[in-house]
């Protein structure tokens, strides 16, 4: 009777464990697309647009409260809808694409209770990297039924100064350089 729920008692340690590792999400590009909106001529309109190519991973232990975002967004590939605009974000004078072809953003998944509410990070934008702190409006785990596969989805709101990073195009003309994002997020389990 002792060895069997010796056994037992195991079995369950041994369960819980391997319940607690660190699971990696890649993100899947065909559903992660992080958006933005700039003033344009200090309060005229607002410009939208988003990043059509990213890459990166999520680390996420949920037994643990602790996770990772690693992300990195193809600047390229930035289109506000309005293709001479898209060509002039590319220039030196804003985005500089050929000497920074990429924009990073790394940080720490930050809990309240079981969910992540917000990431503790830095955006490496324009050469340049500060902290910028995401919020996260809404989080889910689930067996995706097409894939087969857990997949994690969030959707997550920040802003930051875009001066701060050395893209301060149209402030002499008195555009106001705070940008807000939103990133909308689903990554699929690698194992």
């Amino acid at each position: 009777m002792k060895k069997v729920s010796l056994i037992a008692a195991m079995a369950a340690l041994m369960a819980t464990s391997a319940f607690a590792k660190p699971v990696t999400y890649n993100l899947d590009p065909t559903h992660t697309y992080p958006s933005f909106e700039a003033d344009h001529m200090g309060g005229m309109s607002k410009w939208r647009g988003k990043i059509d190519k990213s890459s990166g991973t999520v680390v996420y232990d949920a037994e643990a409260k602790s996770g990772t975002v690693d992300v990195t967004m193809q600047m390229d590939s930035i289109d506000f809808g309005f293709v001479p605009m898209n060509n002039h974000a590319k220039k030196p004078e804003l985005f500089d694409v050929e000497k920074f072809p990429t924009a990073t953003y790394k940080g720490k998944l930050v809990f309240a209770g079981d969910k992540p509410v917000a990431v503790d990070g830095e955006l490496t934008l324009h050469g340049v990297t500060k902290p910028v702190k995401l919020e996260v409006k809404t989080f889910k785990c689930m067996i995706n039924p097409m894939f087969k596969k857990e997949v994690c989805g969030a959707d997550a709101y920040g802003s930051f100064n875009r001066a701060d990073f050395g893209v301060d195009y149209g402030k002499a003309y008195g555009f106001d350089m705070g940008v807000n994002i939103a990133i909308q997020v689903e990554g699929i389990r690698a194992d």
